[in-house]
């Protein structure tokens, strides 16, 4: 089985990073099957400080992923957008939304924040 693939730590210092083994307890899952979900592109894990670890900002309140990221993510790598652009883009404040489109996913702006990465230019 190959290695996840991790992305280089392009996030806000101030993102909370959950490292894989936390991830797999919350999602009540082994680590194996949450790398699986990294190569599968549910999920984007970041390396930061020599651990892998996912965006606190990629969970709901109940600890389950948010419903519609793994859609954003693919719609996103579908355009080409790296993993590091699409980690750029969800953290980056749109004015529009208002706010940034990792926060707007949560709630009732969740559809348009993937039409629009659907339609943003390459």
């Amino acid at each position: 089985m190959s290695a996840f693939p991790c992305s280089d730590d392009v996030v806000p210092e101030s993102v909370t990073l959950l490292p894989l083994p936390d991830v797999a307890e919350q999602l009540g899952i082994a680590v194996t099957r949450v790398h699986q979900m990294l190569r599968d592109h549910q999920l984007i894990a970041i390396r930061r400080g020599g651990i892998a670890g996912i965006p606190k900002d990629f969970f709901d309140s109940s600890g389950a992923v948010v419903k519609p990221l793994p859609g954003l993510i693919t719609v996103m790598r579908d355009a080409k957008y790296s993993n590091e652009e699409i980690l750029e883009w969800l953290y980056t404040a749109d004015d529009s939304l208002p706010g940034r489109p990792i926060d707007a996913i949560h709630g009732p702006l969740a559809r348009e924040v993937v039409r629009r990465a659907a339609a943003e230019p390459f």
